[in-house]
């Protein structure tokens, strides 16, 4: 079928600037096919942690629902390094096709600030497409003569500098909510970073250090049988799991401190793909089963849209940074 010549000169002029810009579009209906065709081959999701680690675990619970609807393996491969910062910026550095996915935490939040000269812009450059959220619970040794959060706050101010706050790392979620808390209470507490949460609870439970903002999952057990205590949750409300705890805004008003953990790509993918790749998380999150199983790790979704999800994290990087800021916090 030929082409009227002005509809034909209109299509070569455009072919040929974008050729001479090394720029090859392919047609709206072309990259409309494209979507629609995803995936035809494997998707890889970089975590930005070791194997076994909440992230880890979140990421393994959507992954084998989510190779499910899309008919493809979903490969996770882990690449732990300076809080998630290597698996982000590989993602960022990948085509951005839909194919190569990160997975990680409350971090990248926190580390916009607490990083010098980061290659890339968390909130900029990856869509987030599924967020699980819940409280971390600030634990205390049971030699604390402390039984609430007003108790302790007036044993910390009797005793400066004389009580020792473990986290998982340094510009750890764990380390930050303890940074927050103390800011917002003007209380003097030392901080002792681990690698990792594990020998953080190992030393709460000698007696080594006194306190520890948790997770709920690592601690329950130890909480249950008296060798920890648990003066509060971090969150805004009480966590349903364990609702006979309160949230430290009940004493401290204002205090909010939520762990959290995410999977998405970068922004400049597709949205097509960014949408389906959002409605399909968001499916595997609200099944009843995956919700339970979610209360269980102590965590509950976080539903919305692409959009919703990336205020979220924009509201969460603006928080940490005062918090970082305050703190002085310097990466490890």
């Amino acid at each position: 079928m030929k082409l009227p010549r002005r509809r034909f000169l209109h299509l070569a002029a455009g072919a040929a600037s974008s050729a001479a810009a090394g720029v090859f579009t392919l047609p709206v209906s072309s990259r409309i096919a494209s979507a629609q065709a995803f995936p035809s081959r494997p998707l890889r999701c970089l975590v930005g942690y070791a194997a076994g680690g909440g992230t880890d675990i979140f990421v393994r619970l959507v992954g084998a629902p989510l190779s499910e609807r899309l008919g493809q393996p979903f490969i996770i491969e882990n690449r732990a390094g300076a809080a998630s910062n290597l698996a982000t910026e590989a993602v960022v550095r990948a085509p951005a096709d839909g194919y190569t996915l990160i997975g990680t935490d409350a971090a990248a939040a926190i580390n916009a600030t607490l990083y010098d000269n980061l290659s890339f812009n968390f909130v900029r450059d990856i869509a987030v497409v599924g967020i699980i959220r819940g409280p971390l619970l600030m634990l205390v040794h049971p030699s604390v003569p402390a039984k609430t959060v007003p108790e302790f706050i007036a044993y910390a101010k009797a005793n400066p500098g004389k009580i020792s706050m473990a986290s998982a790392g340094t510009g750890n979620p764990t380390h930050l909510a303890g940074e927050l808390f103390k800011v917002m209470t003007n209380v003097d507490m030392v901080h002792v970073p681990y690698r990792g949460a594990g020998p953080a609870v190992a030393d709460l439970l000698g007696g080594q250090v006194q306190v520890y903002f948790g997770s709920l999952p690592a601690t329950i057990e130890h909480i249950r049988v008296g060798k920890l205590r648990a003066l509060a949750v971090t969150t805004s409300s009480r966590f349903q799991t364990v609702p006979e705890i309160p949230t430290i805004g009940e004493f401290v008003p204002g205090y909010e401190a939520d762990q959290w953990f995410t999977v998405g790509l970068r922004t400049s993918t597709s949205q097509e793909i960014i949408g389906r790749l959002n409605k399909d998380v968001g499916a595997i999150l609200s099944d009843a089963k995956m919700q339970a199983r979610l209360l269980e790790l102590g965590t509950t979704m976080l539903a919305g849209s692409t959009a919703d999800l990336a205020r979220f994290v924009a509201q969460e990087t603006e928080k940490w940074g005062k918090v970082v800021k305050a703190s002085g916090a310097k990466p490890e």
